[in-house]
Parts: C-alpha cells; structure tokens; sequence
C-alpha cells in the first residue's frame, strides 16, 4: 500500500486562503460586473429615449405653422444625423403623406447600419434576443398635431462604438483588480500560514524532545494570536511537569530503596550474627528483627493502600458522619504525643458528610500526625470544620513549622519530605499525605495545602455535597 502524501500545515492553509479568496474575488467581480452592467443598460436605455426625445423635439421645430409648411431641407439633415447614430426615422405630414424616409434616402446606408447594430449587439448579447422596431410617435405644434414621425431602432438597447470600448475597459479593469486583490490574499495568506504554522512546528519540536527525554527544553517567541500563545504556555508547563514528575519518579526509587535498605540490613546483620554464632538468639535481638520485618511490611501496606486508590478501584462504604466526631474520636489516638509535648487541640464546628467514615478518619489521621508532629511543645492543633452552599469543608491547622514555598507544588507526592534530613523514625514513610489526596479525590473532593502569615500550616479537604 502506497504512503498518502501528506502536505504540511502552511501549505494547506495556504492553499485553502488561496481558494477562499479567489472564491471571493470571482464573486465579487461577477457581482459587481452584473450591477454595473445593469446600470449601464439602464442608462442606455435612458439614453436612447432622450435622444428620441430630442429627435421629436427638433423636427417638431421644422414646421411652420404660419405657412403650415415643413422645411424639408433641414429634415433630411436630421435624418441624416439620426442615421448615423443607428435611428431610422420617417417623418409624415397630418394627411399621412411622406415628408422624408431614411431608406429612400440612402437605401444602402439604412441597410449597412442595421445590418453592423444586429450582428454586434446578437454577438454581444446573444441571449436578450433583439431586433430593430419601428415606433410611431404624433408630431404637434401649437398643440395640435401636424404629423407623424416613425423612428425605428435596436430594442432593447444597442451600444455604440464607445460604449462598447467603455465596458470592455470596464470589464478589463474588473479583471485586473481581481488578479491584483487574488495575488495580494494568496501573499498575505502565506504570511498568516506561515505565522500560525510557525509555532506549531516549534511545539512539534518541543514535543518530539520530550518524547526523548529532554524535559529542560521549552519554547521561546510569543505571538499576537491568544491560542498560539495558550499553545506556547501548555507546552511549556507540560515539559515543566514532566520534568517533576521525572525527578519525583527518579526520587521515588531512591526513596523506596532507602526505606527498604535499612531495616533489611539490619534484619540481615543480625541473622547473620547470630547463625554464625556471634550473637545470642535473645528475645530483645529477635523483636528488633521483627519490628524491621513489621516497618516493611507496614511500607508495602501503605504503598498498596495507596495504588488501589490511585487507581480507582478503593471501595467507599459510604455514610452519613458527624465530622466533629470523627474529629474528636482521633484526637485520642494522638493523646499520649499530645499531653507529651503539652499541646492545645480543639475541634471547631461541626458538619455532616457523607463519607466512608474509615477512610475518612485515616485522612484525619494522617492530617493530624503532621500536625502534632511539626509543632512545637506548647502549640496548637485545632480541627475546624464549616461549610458553604456547594462543599463541606474541612480544615486542620497548626502553628508548626509551616511549609516553604519551594515545597508547596510537592507536598502531596509520594515519599516526598520537605525536611530532607529527617530521619525515618520521625519522618515515617513519606506517602501519608499521598493518601490523603487519593482518598480525599475518591470522595470526590480536593486537599490543599498553605502557610498561615502568622506561622503553622493549614490543610483543607472540600468534599462537594454533589458527591456527598
């Protein structure tokens, strides 16, 4: 199977620009040249009827009703005239008589003129299907009628020499702007092709970097068009979030090592001494190896825990709970660090939700572990709990340590610490507040984290009443 061509993006809009505007230019002329043409047919024929008038006019001048005579000498001039503009005219006096006839003039010539008018108006106008005819008009002086006059022409119009050299002219000059107007749109069209196609080859670039692994890379040059500068932002804070996540990735395994490191180390260390004999098999010796085996264990509970949330697939038995009291209930699993360190705990409000109460209380848990964790001996913790029309909201705040700005974007991934000294035992495993974020997104709702102005930290969880 042959590959199908394809064309790039300018070229196509080029080519697209390029129909538009010879469709528009194409209709524009023929738009224009039928109004103009009408117009003029229009003021032909106008004219022709003036000139009949004036014809009436000056043969009606040729009588004299004194002598009730006709000067026939300047009727032949006038019919003479007339012939000349393609008019052939017979003059009768009040009997009927003849005065003067054009064709008995000068047969030849009458014939000659018909015969140029029919063949270039049939050629020029093949269509409208016209004719010389005679018309009869009443010749009057004083107010009474002293004849007739017969003037018979090309209906329903005729053009002269000049007329025709004018619509050619016209015609001529449609023609010309309509190429001119065509080459200018297909060069500004190029121009906005190539402008919009520009940035886009540039994002494809970019992306294709990407792709490889390249996540430093970002595109430069803004543009006056807002979706290509939207385009130019996206992509830019796509290679910024992968470039994170690449590095929170690459942390994770390290992070994942190390938690797994020690405790395998020093199960490993302490086996080994004692089946070498070094060491005795005490029961101190063995419940040190077994809480190392329980802290991995307790790892691998968390990070499962956490995958089946992420994934989708964590099953909420959901219910009707006072938050207060859930509150309150986890406050005394904290009660032995609380007196310990002297702190101040409250819970402020009270809500309902409708929750699955024991994940619920484990995000709670978690929440408040940092809490108590990070602040000082002497400080507060407090719960405070309040809704609005769309969310029930959920507060926990501290006046610990706080959280760096630097560290804000980070707080919710996965063994990420802020305080990268921290030892194990105090920091425990680095994913509570990933748990948190999974579960609190399973209900529905969204966490979020910031510094207080006067120190300490605030985490809210808003649950939307539509999903409760």
């Amino acid at each position: 199977m042959s590959a199908v061509m394809k064309q790039s993006l300018q070229t196509k809009l080029s080519l697209h620009i390029a129909l538009v505007a010879l469709l528009t230019v194409a209709l524009i002329g023929v738009l224009s040249n039928v109004f103009v043409k009408r117009r003029f047919e229009s003021y032909i024929v106008q004219r022709q009827q003036q000139k009949i008038a004036d014809l009436l006019s000056r043969v009606e001048q040729q009588y004299d009703p004194a002598a009730r005579m006709w000067d026939t000498g300047f009727l032949h001039a006038i019919g003479m005239y007339a012939l000349r503009d393609g008019y052939i005219v017979k003059v009768y006096d009040r009997r009927g008589a003849m005065l003067w006839d054009a064709e008995d003039c000068d047969m030849a010539s009458c014939a000659q003129i018909v015969g140029e008018i029919s063949q270039k108006m049939r050629a020029r106008e093949p269509l409208a299907g016209g004719s010389f005819t005679a018309r009869d008009f009443p010749l009057t002086s004083e107010g009474e009628t002293v004849g007739k006059i017969s003037v018979s022409h090309f209906t329903p119009y005729f053009l002269s020499d000049g007329d025709i050299l004018f619509m050619d002219a016209l015609n001529s000059l449609f023609i010309g702007c309509g190429l001119l107007s065509l080459a200018l749109a297909v060069a500004l069209g190029r121009l906005l092709a190539r402008s919009v196609s520009f940035p886009i080859r540039k994002a494809a670039g970019v992306a294709k970097r990407m792709s490889e692994g390249d996540y430093a890379v970002r595109m430069e040059g803004g543009s006056d068009i807002r979706e290509l500068d939207e385009l130019t932002l996206s992509v830019n804070r796509l290679a910024q979030a992968l470039g994170r996540q690449e590095t929170l990735r690459r942390q994770l395994t390290a992070d994942i090592a190390h938690e797994l490191r020690t405790p395998l180390t020093t199960v490993g260390t302490h086996i080994e001494a004692m089946t070498e004999g070094l060491w005795e098999p005490t029961r101190e010796r063995l419940s040190s190896c077994r809480e190392e085996i329980e802290r991995i264990g307790g790892l691998v509970s968390d990070m499962e825990g956490l995958a089946r949330a992420e994934s989708g697939s964590l099953k909420l038995e959901r219910d009707f709970v006072s938050l207060r009291e859930l509150a309150e209930k986890t406050f005394r699993g904290f009660e032995a660090q609380i007196l310990e360190k002297h702190l101040t705990v409250s819970a402020e409000g009270d809500c309902r939700a409708r929750v699955d109460r024991k994940r619920m209380q484990q995000v709670l848990a978690n929440l408040l572990s940092n809490a108590v964790k990070y602040t000082p001996p002497g400080g507060v913790v407090r719960v405070v709990l309040s809704e609005t029309d769309d969310a029930v909201l959920l507060a926990v705040e501290d006046d610990g340590i706080g959280i760096s700005p630097e560290d804000l974007p980070f707080i919710f991934e996965r063994f990420y610490r802020a305080d990268k000294s921290r030892s194990r035992a105090s920091g425990g495993s680095g994913i509570g507040l990933a748990v948190v974020r999974s579960i609190v997104t399973a209900h529905g709702g969204k966490v979020t984290a910031e510094p207080l102005p006067e120190g300490g930290s605030r985490f809210q969880v808003a649950l939307s009443k539509k999903e409760t």
